[in-house]
């Protein structure tokens, strides 16, 4: 059994990791760190857990566990590392934004790896440390990655995305309240949100000459959970010949799947899926692609590395069944 440690445990993406691993085969919670809850159950901040798990939070860390995900707020991993020392064999899986940057990865002797199964499967199965991509992110890139290894991404590409409130975090603020969210829709970050440097940093990894803009617009959605993803750029080859490479790319990837018909979110949530719809009008490609983004966007793709770390099949857990009603 793989010994497992979660610190930031009052969160959403820890509640999340809590619901899937407490029905993971191979793995068993040692200890959820939390200072704000110490002593308390976890249902206190997880209500989706009462009944199910007899556990309280903790202010102790198990610096021996197999595994610790760190679900703290971005930026506070580095400084929580600086402060807490675990075994040598122990290793760190990260969903905050610390380490994700190719500049950023290396800390105190430790090497972070790009948590993005479906780009970095190889390296991720012998590393140690894994970078967790973001909601938005794991999204956006595997909406372009299969252009990108075939060098077919020769403009521009638009994006607009929608995001749940969930992907804000589970401490209140004005564009979260639900007086302000209900019935209500804006767009924040517009051109510079913080995920555009893993994107094109993963697009560059397959194709290195691509210089053009990811325009980028980033919307609050008036939902809890989930994105809804939506792109365009300009491709001269046919539609058929882009579904080819999409399904060639994807096709020993366990949670993505490529369709030409229209998709909705309610078909992901609550899963590790990612769905991808191609549609085309001239020489205008329209990818949308959709996900969870607490689970294939945060806490399932992080039990997905974990699985791939422990040599487990990568779907181990994972198989998760949204409800489309």
């Amino acid at each position: 059994m793989i010994n497992i440690g979660i610190i930031g445990g009052s969160g959403y993406t820890a509640g999340e990791l809590i619901r899937i691993l407490m029905f993971h085969p191979n793995a068993t919670l040692d200890f959820v760190y939390s200072t704000t809850n110490a002593g308390k159950p976890l249902s206190v901040a997880h209500h989706d857990l009462m009944g199910d798990i007899e556990m309280n939070f903790t202010d102790t860390v198990n610096p021996n566990v197999n595994v610790v995900f760190l679900c703290l707020g971005h930026g506070k991993s580095k400084s929580f590392l600086e402060q807490n020392q675990f075994a040598s064999h122990t290793k760190i899986i990260d969903l905050g934004n610390d380490f994700r940057l190719t500049k950023d990865k290396d800390f105190d002797s430790k090497t972070f790896v790009y948590g993005l199964p479906e780009l970095n499967k190889t390296v991720i199965k012998n590393a140690q440390f894994i970078a967790n991509p973001g909601c938005f992110a794991t999204a956006i890139q595997l909406a372009l990655l299969p252009l990108a290894k075939n060098e077919m991404l020769t403009t521009d590409v638009h994006i607009n995305a929608t995001t749940g409130s969930t992907g804000a975090g589970v401490s209140p603020s004005e564009t979260t309240h639900f007086s302000w969210r209900s019935n209500n829709m804006s767009h924040y970050k517009a051109f510079e949100h913080q995920h555009l440097g893993e994107i094109n940093q993963s697009v560059n990894q397959l194709q290195a000459d691509y210089t053009n803009e990811l325009i980028f617009v980033p919307n609050r959605g008036d939902f809890a959970r989930g994105i809804f993803a939506t792109l365009y750029t300009t491709i001269e080859e046919s539609l058929e010949d882009v579904v080819a490479k999409y399904e060639a790319f994807y096709k020993d990837q366990p949670f993505v799947t490529v369709t030409t018909t229209g998709i909705n979110m309610k078909q992901v949530i609550q899963t590790n899926k990612c769905i991808i719809s191609l549609m085309k009008k001239g020489n205008r490609l329209l990818i949308t692609s959709v996900i969870d983004n607490l689970t294939k966007g945060a806490s399932g793709q992080a039990i997905q590395n974990m699985n791939l770390m422990f040599g487990l099949d990568e779907a181990t857990g994972l198989h998760l069944k949204p409800s489309g009603f």
